[in-house]
């Protein structure tokens, strides 16, 4: 272990002549990868060294430093996950880290690189149905992030202002609080739903889109064996894969950017220039200023989109109005990143009077799914309470940051019924009645007001309760 932990430290005797030459090592974890030399050996063996060194060196074809891939394990490791088909989990895989990860090095530099096929999973949607995840290898998810990590500082340059999903300094709140303040501009929008995006993506305009942005060939070469690497089933069947890019690989969200920045933001951008949107991924609200205009949006979009290869979905895309004075229409709301948009009363913080704003707040499928998440999550009941805010509090901090932002008195409900799961559960614990478990909760909250995140919540927005 330890003559493979040194070839992952820096050290001043390994030679790099070979990536000299090409003016790209910056330092001398980018050399070679041979084992520090010994600096009492015979002057002779040491210059057969160099010479090895220096061959060996001559055969990598691309030039992928260490600290690289070292970098890229770090931030698949901290991301977590479950492993591909080949079982390796995280923990198994660091056990061995430095030759695993000398290994990817090598292959990657070497040209010889190639994926194993990737595991089909399903997970349900919160319309009951089911989204395919494909699940590629501890060791090929580090080799996508070491090409997302250099792709992805070249086409934030060329990515439009309002795509806001899976990139650096952007946030879903953000683009949340934009497309709300564009609902009360505009009194039309545009829902679009684009059918089985990640499943349908077209290999070849996507690879001509990356050509376009990526002067290195290795990275070009390895995208479309990711492309095209094998599907494998459950049972263990597997198929090839002409169309689409894995949800769940690490490089897909910035690949579907790539692919919607041209579909998309630059046919907007061109075609209809005055009018604005927010894309999150394939999850995108355009704002009209009249009917006719959404609705000849509508058409002319889905002609676009089905020269990329894509399709609008038939039911989920629709022309939505958001004027609040006008309640006829069909269709009065819209979802966006979780969020439900539509007509709600609210406050004048200035004058303190009552109105109806077109407003998001959290929608029922986000709070049904927090639900079933919580249920899943409650420990035995002969565990103790430490145990059961062990298990909530992650899940509750996240949620209610990210729903609480915006009309977080819509949450009053969800602070309700987390509260009854868990008195139900004292109830259980103690084999006790319901007055009794209800003194008990009121008891512990009493006590420890900041015990549960909810409550914590409810403290600080003044909101929810």
């Amino acid at each position: 272990m330890l003559s493979e932990k040194r070839k992952w430290e820096k050290h001043k005797c390994e030679s790099s002549k070979a990536l000299h030459r090409v003016g790209l090592v910056h330092s001398s974890e980018e050399s070679s990868v041979m084992e520090l030399e010994r600096r009492d050996r015979p002057e002779a063996e040491e210059e057969r060294q160099r010479e090895r060194t220096s061959a060996l060196n001559q055969k990598k074809t691309f030039v992928i430093s260490k600290r690289e891939v070292k970098s890229a394990w770090e931030r698949v490791r901290k991301n977590g996950g479950t492993g591909g088909i080949d079982g390796i989990e995280l923990a198994e895989f660091a056990e061995n880290r430095a030759k695993n990860l000398y290994k990817i090095w090598n292959r990657m530099s070497s040209g010889s690189y190639h994926p194993q096929a990737v595991k089909r999973v399903e997970i349900p949607k919160q319309d009951g149905s089911k989204r395919p995840l494909g699940i590629p290898t501890i060791g090929d998810r580090i080799a996508q992030e070491v090409v997302r990590a250099r792709l992805e500082p070249i086409l934030e340059q060329v990515f439009h202002e309002d795509s806001w999903g899976y990139r650096p300094g952007k946030s879903a709140t953000e683009a949340i609080a934009r497309c709300r303040a564009r609902s009360w501009e505009n009194k039309w929008v545009l829902d679009v739903d684009i059918q089985k995006f990640f499943d349908t993506i077209d290999h070849e305009l996507l690879l001509k889109a990356v050509r376009k942005h990526c002067g290195e060939k290795w990275m070009v070469l390895y995208i479309e064996r990711w492309l095209k690497a094998p599907i494998q089933h459950c049972d263990g069947r597997q198929e090839e894969n002409r169309r689409g890019t894995p949800q769940g690989g690490v490089i897909s969200p910035l690949l579907a950017n790539l692919y919607l920045h041209y579909a998309f933001d630059c046919w907007m951008a061109r075609s209809f220039p005055q009018i604005r949107f927010e894309r999150y991924a394939d999850d995108i609200v355009i704002h009209c200023s009249k009917q006719e205009e959404a609705e000849l949006l509508k058409e002319k979009l889905s002609a676009r989109l089905r020269e990329c290869g894509l399709e609008l979905h038939p039911e989920k895309t629709k022309v939505v109005c958001c004027d609040t004075q006008r309640q006829d229409y069909p269709n009065i709301q819209y979802k966006f990143l979780g969020y439900c948009f539509r007509p709600r009363a609210a406050n004048n913080k200035r004058t303190g009077q009552t109105f109806t704003g077109f407003l998001p707040a959290a929608s029922t499928e986000a709070k049904k799914s927090i639900k079933a998440k919580l249920k899943a999550e409650l420990p035995k009941p002969s565990e103790g309470i430490g145990k059961v805010v062990e298990r909530l509090n992650p899940i509750l901090r996240g949620w209610f940051e990210y729903f609480g932002k915006f009309y977080a008195s819509s949450l009053s409900d969800v602070v309700r019924w987390i509260d009854a799961l868990i008195h139900r559960w004292l109830r259980r614990k103690y084999a006790s009645g319901a007055r009794q478990a209800g003194r008990l909760l009121k008891q512990i909250r009493g006590s420890s007001p900041n015990l549960f995140f909810h409550w914590r919540f409810i403290q600080t927005s003044g909101r929810a309760g």
